[in-house]
């Protein structure tokens, strides 16, 4: 169906205030949770809490945590965007040797401290503050070189969302509709292509689509859409 410019010019522009404002929640709580667990060593524990919670609904919704219910992608967008210079995400980066490689590096270090400090529960919950704050200031650094997501494309709890919940509430076009307008690409927060798929291809890194439904709400034929 299609839309009319200035209508769907609104629609989008309200989709992306909600999502800007429940990011804003979210970011904000991710600093004050980071850095009370300075203090109170337990809070680290919303880490795997939130490990849990992203792959869980990856099973059933795709890779939907992401869009603003982590946290950090929520910091990530409502801070460090503004000082990004918001480059194009090398390929090799979201490359499946890259995501292993971190998953792997990161769990044996997760793995190995549990271990090593276990029955501590103050001394495990001080190791996770400290493992988010590290990885939080290495995402820090690539937003400012790269783009603000850049970090969401190693982060190991979206690598997993992205495999487990690969094909799962994926986006669909009508190809008949879409002009390649590209706004849709330009939308995108992970600068995915959906217009690949007009070509009869697979939408690159489609396991990394957040379902914000940007998209969908800013394609002016309302070529796209959700299950």
């Amino acid at each position: 169906m299609n839309q009319n410019p200035q209508s769907g010019k609104k629609v989008l522009d309200e989709a992306k205030r909600s999502r800007r404002l429940r990011q804003a929640v979210f970011g904000s709580l991710f600093l004050v949770l980071l850095a009370a667990g300075w203090f109170y060593s337990l809070i680290g524990y919303f880490i795997p809490l939130c490990m849990v919670a992203g792959v869980g609904l990856a099973a059933v919704r795709g890779r939907k945590w992401c869009s603003w219910m982590c946290p950090r992608g929520s910091f990530a967008d409502t801070y460090m965007k503004a000082i990004s210079p918001e480059r194009r995400m090398p390929p090799w980066l979201r490359g499946p040797m890259v995501r292993a490689g971190v998953i792997i590096f990161l769990m044996g270090m997760l793995t190995y401290q549990i271990v090593r400090l276990w029955p501590d529960p103050y001394a495990i919950g001080r190791f996770f503050v400290v493992l988010l704050t590290v990885t939080t200031v290495v995402g820090a650094f690539m937003a400012l070189v790269l783009h603000q997501r850049a970090w969401c494309s190693i982060c190991p709890i979206g690598s997993l969302s992205s495999w487990v919940g690969r094909n799962r509430y994926q986006l669909t076009m009508d190809k008949d509709a879409c002009i390649d307008c590209g706004l849709c690409a330009k939308t995108c927060p992970m600068q995915l292509a959906p217009p690949e798929m007009k070509k009869g291809e697979t939408m690159s890194f489609k396991g990394d689509c957040l379902k914000c439904g940007l998209c969908v709400k800013g394609c002016p034929k309302g070529a796209l859409s959700f299950p």
